[in-house]
């Protein structure tokens, strides 16, 4: 008779056990998926915000002041340059295990990121478009060609780096993929980026 009553007591307390078991350990998958803060990192990263463009510089040795000295060298000395070179440029951030942390709670989760910056910057010169207008004295030169390029790259890159509405448009687009990645656990989502700095440099 005891025998009989100890199996079933014992079978019941092997299925408890078992349940038990399995939700802890959906639990523990659960909080695991929630506070990945490697894959958050990685979603952050990789939400890119890709801009593309066209970049455009004049250089010219005329004053356009009506003067008879400007007219003389319009004829003889002229050396206008027009050049126009498409660009493509990358805005999202940089994180390390510094600056980025993912904070879990009861109903929310609150994803702490750097803020969003420029990250890269190409002119794309195998589709660059040159035009020039010389006075009769003077010869086509590569150097100017580079030095214009030079200039062009480093003033286009400035405006570009200190656009806010591409920074916004980059927070936007984290803010989305961070919210998506989180939306089957009914979780208000809070992303929170750092302050910008923006340090203007000098033009060369």
């Amino acid at each position: 008779m005891k025998k009989l009553i100890i199996w079933p007591v014992l079978v019941l307390t092997i299925v408890l056990v078992f349940w038990l078991g399995q939700r802890s350990g959906a639990r523990n998958v659960h909080e695991q998926v929630l506070s990945n803060s490697l894959i958050v990192r990685e979603i952050a990263e990789l939400a890119s915000l890709e801009v593309q463009g066209t970049a455009t510089i004049k250089r010219s040795n005329l004053t356009n002041d009506g003067g008879w000295a400007d007219n003389l060298r319009k004829v003889f000395a002229e050396n206008t340059i027009w050049v126009t070179v498409p660009y493509t440029a990358k805005f999202g951030v940089n994180i390390d295990e510094k600056n980025f942390k993912v904070i879990v709670g009861k109903k929310e989760v609150t994803v702490l990121i750097p803020a969003t910056k420029l990250l890269s910057y190409e002119l794309r010169l195998d589709q660059m478009e040159t035009a020039n207008k010389k006075g009769w004295f003077m010869f086509s030169d590569d150097e100017t060609y580079t030095d214009v390029q030079k200039k062009l790259y480093t003033t286009t890159r400035q405006q570009i780096e200190q656009n806010t509405a591409y920074r916004e448009q980059s927070k936007e687009k984290i803010r989305k993929i961070i919210t998506q990645y989180y939306a089957p656990f009914n979780l208000t989502v809070n992303v929170k980026f750092e302050a910008e700095t923006l340090q203007p440099q000098p033009l060369n």
